[in-house]
């Protein structure tokens, strides 16, 4: 278990959500810095910590909880892998729509921890959408709950977004719950080497994919979902050649020692992708203004690039790169406007900066 080229001096795997908060506050008395980790997918994740005692794993915690087939939710500790949980509501005909890189291994905490989404997001939203309940350790060793576990029920709901993407730096994630989705009766791959300009009609079409992707060489993937006869319509109206579905699989599959996820208004896209190296090997959502860049390497490319993506009002995140290329660029970019409401709430949840110290933009 090392982040950044730091080995904690101790690794536990509680058993329970009590016992994970309990450890929690122990290590805080102590002093010690902890992370907490479950499937280890994207631990190079943040800027480099400052320090490292403890890593507490949450594989211990692996309970679907609660699941209902009518209300169209599901509740799941913090370790349940993406594989599991969709395993589970396949038997219902549902599923979680996330599809994100690094795949598989992600558990429900990491995917919270990191806010990471995939080519579906096209069509049903990132995580912020569909997940309605949170539980949370506390370095405090309390165990705080917001939203719920029905989608009308909205108590809470700002602090949901609290611990999107944070790293687990204001409470480690022990327990979500979510809306969940029907799984499409039809589905079909087809591909073009058309480039922007295909992409830009297929996202025209009365039923557009639920997915589509461009390569740096122009390739695009979509991927048409629905009732069998709109899916046909639908291919035949884009006239692309039809593809291996196992794309999808290998599509997410996709990861990098240094790789970052570029975020712009979707019209800015082009633009900023043009300030990247030839060659730089990235893949696009061009319906939604997100593309993962799976060769960033250099610290110079990364700042033009970053530079581009923030004149155009968006962001570029170093999702994993080499500890000294992140202290040389940093991992997240300028601070966002909201930099003085995050660092208050940060020393509200954590004032000791017991949780990833260091790995977070606060």
């Amino acid at each position: 278990m090392v982040v950044d080229g730091l080995e904690p001096r101790a690794v536990e795997r509680p058993s329970s959500e009590a016992e994970l908060a309990r450890r929690l506050a122990e290590a805080a008395g102590d002093g010690q810095a902890v992370i907490p980790t479950g499937g280890g997918r994207l631990l190079g994740m943040g800027d480099p910590p400052d320090r490292f005692d403890l890593a507490l794993e949450t594989g211990g915690l692996a309970e679907i909880t609660e699941q209902s087939t009518a209300d169209m939710t599901v509740s799941a500790q913090a370790g349940v892998t993406l594989e599991q949980l969709n395993e589970q509501l396949g038997k219902g005909g549902q599923f979680l729509p996330l599809d994100p890189f690094a795949t598989p291994g992600h558990t429900i905490g990491g995917l919270v921890a990191t806010a990471l989404s995939g080519p579906l997001r096209m069509r049903y939203g990132t995580l912020r959408d569909f997940l309605i309940g949170l539980r949370v350790a506390l370095p405090d060793g309390r165990l705080a709950s917001s939203g719920g576990r029905v989608v009308k029920n909205v108590s809470g709901y700002d602090l949901n977004k609290l611990h999107l993407g944070a790293l687990g730096a204001c409470g480690v994630v022990v327990a979500a719950s979510f809306k969940v989705f029907p799984r499409p009766l039809h589905e079909v791959t087809v591909s073009s080497d058309g480039g922007w300009a295909e992409a830009e009609r297929a996202l025209r079409l009365a039923l557009p994919p639920v997915a589509l992707e461009l390569s740096d060489s122009g390739r695009l993937v979509a991927r048409l979902a629905g009732s069998e006869t709109a899916v046909k319509r639908t291919a035949a109206e884009l006239g692309w050649t039809e593809s291996d579905p196992g794309f999808w699989a290998e599509h997410a599959a996709r990861t990098s020692d240094a790789w970052a996820r570029v975020s712009v208004p979707a019209g800015a896209l082009p633009e900023v992708l043009a300030e990247l190296p030839a060659g730089a090997g990235w893949w696009a959502s061009p319906g939604v203004g997100v593309a993962h860049w799976f060769d960033a390497h250099e610290a110079g490319s990364i700042s033009r690039a970053r530079n581009a993506a923030e004149r155009a009002g968006g962001t570029l995140v170093l999702l994993a790169a080499p500890a000294a290329l992140k202290r040389q660029v940093g991992a997240w970019g300028s601070p966002p406007p909201t930099i003085e409401l995050m660092r208050r709430l940060r020393d509200a949840f954590d004032p000791q900066r017991t949780l990833s110290p260091g790995r977070y933009v606060v």
